[in-house]
């Protein structure tokens, strides 16, 4: 991870993490929560904590950020420099505007006035470049990340949420129990349209402010998914549905996960009854310390046939959530 490329790529994603806050600040570990997550690292991964650490402490040396006492990381507002025109720029700049005000005047009674919006989506080519640049988005990215998300959001408040629109949507989940972390990358269809979505971050949906960052999808990850809407782990890609470990010989037992918390022994027994079979047995997780319940468990088969038959409804709707079947000893 030492190559100039890593190195802008890591810093890009700080950068862009801060931009995305409400006061362009936050809290250390925080931004390296979401940095990681943005970049598709695991949070554990040692190597990619020291890359965040050294991303911090260049972007401090060279001026970008400060990090205060309290462990707050805060981007450096630039002051911006007007240019001073020459006297010979400034001649030239009067001659072209005189020349386009004697053009404009010939044309005034063929052309009619139009109102801004529909001026500019006249004036947009149909065919322009996906990534091509724009104001708000140098880098003309269309890949986003949305943290803090809430639990009750689905593709479609999420799509009337953001401006423009969203192409593709991937909610991340714990790879373990399916459960919905708060967090999703996104596919937006124009350059301009991802920059208008960054610009509402902090903006509340269902009471809650969004985070809203670029996340330039990285070299080798596939990207966009197959599928408009999937579900999983750290991954940019994939079908959505992970895939099952090796199977334990006279395997009788599957875990489940993604489970909605409407889910009953009823609506289990019903769900792996459109594969003709039959349960003998289920056992749902819950937290020792509350009791609630965790969105997982356990269920028994008769006969290793009958498992391996209700193992092909994994990634399989129940309760509007696409469950996570796999083997289990």
């Amino acid at each position: 991870m030492g190559n100039e490329s890593d190195d802008s790529e890591w810093r890009a994603a700080v950068v862009s993490t801060l931009k995305g806050a409400d006061t362009e600040k936050a809290n250390l570990k925080d931004l390296r929560r979401l940095v990681l997550i943005s970049l598709q690292c695991d949070e554990s991964d040692k190597s990619a904590r020291k890359h965040y650490k050294r991303t911090i402490k260049s972007l401090e040396e060279d001026g970008t950020l400060t990090l205060d006492a309290d462990g707050k990381v805060e981007l450096k507002k630039k002051k911006k420099k007007k240019k001073r025109k020459s006297d010979k720029e400034s001649k030239k700049e009067k001659k072209r505007t005189k020349r386009e005000q004697t053009d404009a005047g010939g044309n005034d009674q063929q052309e009619q006035p139009s109102s801004p919006g529909i001026e500019s989506r006249n004036q947009e080519s149909p065919t322009r470049d996906k990534n091509k640049p724009c104001k708000g988005n140098p880098q003309g990215v269309t890949r986003l990340f949305l943290g803090n998300l809430p639990f009750a959001v689905d593709e479609a408040s999420l799509g009337d949420f953001l401006p423009g629109t969203v192409t593709h949507i991937k909610w991340i989940t714990d790879k373990e129990t399916g459960k919905f972390y708060g967090s999703a990358f996104c596919e937006m269809d124009t350059p301009e349209s991802a920059a208008a979505a960054v610009a509402k971050a902090g903006t509340q949906l269902m009471g809650r402010p969004i985070k809203i960052n670029f996340a330039p999808a990285r070299e080798g990850d596939i990207w966009p998914p197959e599928k408009k809407v999937v579900s999983g782990g750290g991954q940019a890609g994939g079908s959505g549905v992970k895939a099952m470990s090796e199977k334990p010989e006279g395997c009788v037992m599957l875990f489940v996960g993604n489970l909605s918390y409407d889910i009953d022994d009823e609506a289990i027994y019903k769900f792996f009854a459109n594969v003709d079979t039959e349960v003998k047995a289920v056992r749902w997780l819950h937290h020792q310390d509350s009791g609630d319940f965790k969105g997982c468990g356990f269920v028994e088969f008769w006969k290793p046939e009958a498992c391996e038959k209700a193992a092909t409804l994994n990634g399989k709707t129940l309760l509007g959530r696409p469950i996570r079947i796999d083997w289990s000893d």
